[in-house]
């Protein structure tokens, strides 16, 4: 007998807890398995293409189901064995079940669906660049907890896979630095002693820089990319994937050069990554942000490394592009948006400046698709389309468009 279905259940076509069995024809940019029953679209989360699975359904929407994966009939060949005994609880990963030469495959198929279907431009992607450590990658790590209940401290981890707020507790995670586990360790065991007393919940900070572990949000972080020294806080944001990095920044950097532009503008810029690796093969550099304290560290990192040819503004959202004199035709921009994509008020005032070309590096590409009918509109043309994997293990990659404005 099923158990009674929520109040909201919607009960066409399946049941509230029915098991059905399905064919799993592809994975989502989601990392989630789509098959059909009977022409209907069921999402099994963990199921692989060519597997044949029963499912038990949770969700009946509009036009597709949603399900939890109960048993795998007929496996897919490239089902491994997940390295981490959490994976299916902790929502930290969704393919370690995948041998990793698949979920390349998978991630680069994923990005030219995306090409086609939002964008619609049929392009060829190139194969996504794989990173050279799969696992033990991750140089930064953001454990926390709810609120103590009773005066106690419950799991201390990252969300529980298919939910908004329900946590599980990791004691160690296979795709973060050794060094970041070793600490873990040490860090639970003071948070859950009491030594250190919590009101409400809290959100951990491991990052490992320059050869040591960081817990502090605002301790002075070290890296070094291609030869170039950043020191920034180390709660701010700096890509956690120092073994791919190098190739990545070359691989952007190498995009702008070949414009055969002169200058080069770097948009959200940050602490000046893109920029700064780029200081030694342009006359200019200018470094564009929001935010006064990215462009103070921004400015910081340049008289670090002696670079005489670079400036950073901090540019009113309204005016990004008002402290540039630089002339367009003779201009390439990078621009590494945060996963919402380009604001609308930026884009207009990109276009309207009109740059030779622009490198377009996101983490997000269905926001990355969504802006490049806009960029298409506005007389760009798509070049090159190379996505790297930043993020083993896990659904997320970043992609580079490289765009060409027309005559």
């Amino acid at each position: 007998m099923l158990p009674p279905p929520p109040r909201k259940f919607n009960p066409v076509p399946f049941a509230y807890h029915q098991e059905i069995e399905l064919s799993i024809d592809k994975l989502t940019n989601e990392g989630v398995g789509l098959g059909r029953v009977d022409e209907w679209v069921v999402f099994v989360p963990f199921a692989l293409p060519g597997e044949r699975v029963k499912a038990k359904v949770f969700r009946n929407h509009k036009n597709y189901s949603e399900a939890d994966l109960v048993e795998v009939l007929q496996a897919s060949p490239h089902r491994i064995a997940p390295v981490c005994p959490l994976f299916g609880q902790c929502g930290g990963c969704q393919y370690q079940h995948v041998g990793y030469a698949e979920q390349l495959h998978w991630k680069q198929r994923q990005v030219a669906e995306l090409l086609k279907h939002m964008a619609k431009i049929d392009f060829e992607v190139e194969p996504v660049e794989p990173s050279p450590q799969t696992f033990g990658y991750r140089s930064k790590i953001t454990p926390h907890f709810h609120r103590p209940k009773n005066g106690s401290i419950g799991e201390i981890g990252f969300l529980r896979a298919s939910t908004r707020n329900a946590m599980i507790d990791v004691k160690t995670c296979p795709i973060a630095m050794p060094e970041l586990n070793e600490r873990l360790a040490s860090v639970r065991e003071e948070v859950l002693s009491g030594r250190t007393e919590y009101k409400n919940g809290a959100t951990l900070l491991l990052r490992s820089a320059g050869g040591e572990v960081l817990t502090q949000p605002k301790e002075l972080a070290r890296e070094e990319v291609a030869g170039v020294r950043f020191e920034f806080q180390a709660g701010d944001f700096f890509q956690n994937n120092p073994f791919i990095l190098p190739a990545f920044v070359e691989h952007v950097i190498n995009e702008a050069e070949a414009s055969g532009a002169r200058s080069l503008i770097d948009a959200y810029c940050g602490s000046g990554l893109f920029g700064l690796c780029a200081a030694g093969r342009f006359e200019s550099i200018s470094g564009v942000e929001v935010s006064d304290t990215a462009v103070a560290k921004a400015k910081h990192n340049a008289d670090l490394n002696g670079f005489t040819n670079c400036q950073f503004i901090a540019a009113d959202a309204r005016h990004i592009f008002a402290g540039i004199t630089l002339a367009a035709q003779d201009t390439v921009v990078i621009v590494d948006p945060p996963r919402a994509g380009c604001s609308e008020g930026f884009l207009e005032q990109l276009f309207a400046f009109g740059p030779r070309a622009v490198v377009y590096v996101s983490c997000n590409p269905p926001t990355q698709m969504r802006d490049l009918v806009l960029f298409t509109e506005a007389g760009y043309t798509l070049k090159r389309v190379k996505p790297f994997d930043l993020f083993p293990q896990t659904r997320h990659l970043e992609c580079v468009m490289t765009l060409v404005k027309a005559g």
